[in-house]
């Protein structure tokens, strides 16, 4: 849908303007919310930094960023875009061993 801004006054194109940058913000706002969402404080995350790969904890959310506590002890501010979940390997159902017994000869 066209719209044709050449008609309209410079004061005019002030407020649309105002009224453009407002929308996006409040579009990118409601995008970050939605992926913040994704995680959960407590929750093991991993995200690149530095060139490398690393793995902490999230512990808060802030209006544009999370918190993250790194396994080396850092803190780090990151957007939720991101962020990847880890998966907990020792949470894996482990089979159970213990369920085979020796047959004796």
């Amino acid at each position: 849908m066209p719209i044709d801004i050449d008609g309209l006054s410079f004061e005019e194109l002030l407020e649309l303007n105002q009224r453009v940058v407002a929308r996006l913000k409040m579009l990118e706002s409601m995008q970050t919310h939605n992926e913040m969402m994704r995680f959960t404080p407590g929750q093991r995350v991993s995200f690149e930094h530095g060139g490398g790969r690393l793995m902490g904890t999230l512990v808060k959310y802030n209006r544009k960023t999370v918190n993250v506590v790194g396994d080396n002890g850092r803190h780090y501010r990151v957007t939720p875009g991101l962020l990847s979940a880890v998966k907990d390997v020792d949470s894996a159902p482990q089979p159970n061993q213990g369920s085979k017994k020796k047959r004796l000869r």
